[in-house]
């Protein structure tokens, strides 16, 4: 087996040659975030002597494994080996086509998904090899801090300097690791003047706080959220209701605060489990951000992200934006009580959806879509009022700033997997992205799914080299605007559509 060696700041660290991409796993950006330093501010590692192994992947962040019930038959389009999890798991990990050969390659830095709660950059799912050899781009995957550990706002309970931006940990290990790029990713045939962001689900929300960081402003210069908008993060006020809850599972009270650094990890672990399951359903139909996620403190993040308004602080950075037709189908698309509606229970699960205006918005898309049945009006209705509509009001006010452009796109190839029933669920283009559909899940087995793949990692890279996804793999791809809401259709046939599904838009008052 070949081996490659590169020079980080900390030291040297040893890499695998594969199939001519240069592999190095499990490099740690950051020092131990444990025991006195739980909750704490990323500080950066300690220096090693001597040649590291970067062969094997890091730990994950602690995390709840099942964290997202699903169906046995839904999981097995999944599960993969699970690595052990550990607090100190602020690690990451580098697909490059070359090291120490002085060339600036762009850098495409990708933010797990997860909810903030669970994922690590280690799955399989996201190996950049195929990316950088078909790009001669560099990769980066990393882990964080998630849950109780990443997002335990402490400030309204006294926390003061001892925990100040507990409630931000995890998003400050992110700048943490960017700055590790920064200082480098030179070594590795990369470009720190030309980093894109880019993530899905919990990952786009995460691009999402990053583009309105203070801390985070001038470490990348592109952006990608892949159906993950976050226009609104975790009030102070919500944040310190999830802190109480943790405290009171663990059967201390607001002055012991201390304590929180002398329980097990095992033990937190569990008292943000009991925590999460309890507020699952909480902020769905009002998109409150209830649980553990960044929290809008004034200084790690001064607003928004989106809310009012764009962050004016990345108004200079190029926005691809998008979302899966058929998103909501990975969570409740085999769900027995889709296949049981009637009137009542169809204008009940509306309102469980959307709230107070469930009523209004199944009428329209019931006129929208006469010749559709119940569940999949509704699997439409928390689709668009989870991803599709956030994310087009994330494009509406980043446009608004006449500034750099956006993107916007809508995936909408569909997956052959359990009878064709997840149509295209969320996750389902993550694959495509990486080009890595040579092992079938998800995406089936369908002889189709590879030029599309080809085509969108194609585009990915090119939105990464230059802030433009125009290539000639896809049609003329304008940028967004408000007028005609140009949007690029990934399937079979990609194809650009002015304002997709605009009746369903109109419902929302968009």
């Amino acid at each position: 087996m070949e081996h490659v060696i590169a020079q980080t700041s900390s030291g040297k660290v040893r890499g695998i040659v594969n199939n001519g991409i240069n592999v190095f796993k499990g490099i740690p950006y950051g020092g131990p975030v444990d025991g006195a330093r739980r909750f704490a501010r990323p500080t950066k590692p300690a220096p090693w002597p001597g040649i590291r192994d970067a062969f094997e992947f890091g730990p994950r962040a602690m995390q709840d494994d099942n964290a997202f019930a699903m169906p046995p038959e839904m999981l097995k389009l999944f599960t993969a080996e699970p690595l052990p999890m550990h607090e100190n798991c602020l690690v990451l990990n580098v697909w490059t086509p070359a090291v120490n050969d002085g060339r600036k390659r762009p850098v495409m830095f990708w933010c797990h998904g997860g909810a903030f709660i669970s994922g690590s950059g280690s799955s399989p799912w996201y190996d950049g090899a195929n990316l950088a050899r078909k790009g001669d781009v560099v990769v980066v995957t990393i882990n964080h801090r998630l849950n109780v550990f990443g997002f335990l706002h402490l400030d309204e309970l006294g926390g003061g300097e001892a925990f100040g931006s507990s409630g931000s940990a995890g998003m400050l290990d992110i700048v943490a690791a960017l700055e590790w790029v920064r200082d480098n990713i030179a070594a590795f045939g990369g470009d720190a003047g030309n980093v894109t962001i880019f993530g899905e689900s919990g990952g786009g929300a995460k691009v999402s706080v990053l583009l309105a960081m203070p801390a985070a402003h001038g470490l990348f210069h592109k952006a990608i959220m892949q159906s993950g908008p976050a226009v609104q993060m975790a009030s102070r006020e919500d944040a310190t209701a999830t802190a109480r809850r943790v405290l009171a599972e663990l059967g201390l009270g607001e002055s012991q605060l201390g304590e929180l650094r002398r329980v097990s990890a095992d033990q937190l672990n569990k008292a943000q489990n009991a925590v999460v399951r309890n507020v699952s359903m909480m902020s769905f139909a009002n998109r409150r951000r209830m649980g553990f996620n960044p929290v809008v403190d004034g200084t790690n993040l001064p607003g928004g992200p989106f809310e009012p308004v764009a962050p004016a602080i990345s108004a200079n950075i190029p926005l691809m934006i998008g979302t899966n037709k058929d998103e909501m189908r990975l969570f409740f698309g085999l769900a027995p009580w889709l296949d049981k509606l009637d009137e009542t229970t169809t204008r009940e699960r509306a309102r469980m959806f959307v709230g107070d205006r469930g009523d209004a918005i199944l009428e329209a898309y019931r006129r929208a879509r006469p010749n559709d049945p119940p569940r999949d009006i509704l699997l439409a209705i928390a689709t668009d009022h989870a991803m599709r509509m956030p994310s087009l009001m994330t494009a509406d006010r980043k446009t608004a700033q006449h500034g750099a452009p956006v993107f916007v796109y809508l995936f909408t190839w569909e997956t052959p997997v359990l009878g064709g029933r997840l149509k295209s669920p969320h996750a389902l283009e993550i694959p495509f992205v990486f080009d890595n559909l040579q092992a079938p899940r998800l995406a089936g087995d369908s002889p189709t799914r590879f030029a599309l793949g080809d085509k969108m990692s194609r585009t990915w890279i090119a939105f990464a080299r230059t802030g433009n996804p125009n290539n000639d793999a896809i049609p003329t791809w304008p940028s967004y605007s408000i007028e005609d809401r140009p949007t690029m259709m990934f399937d079979n046939e990609c194809r650009l559509q002015n304002d997709p599904y605009s009746a369903e838009r109109l419902a929302w008052g968009s």
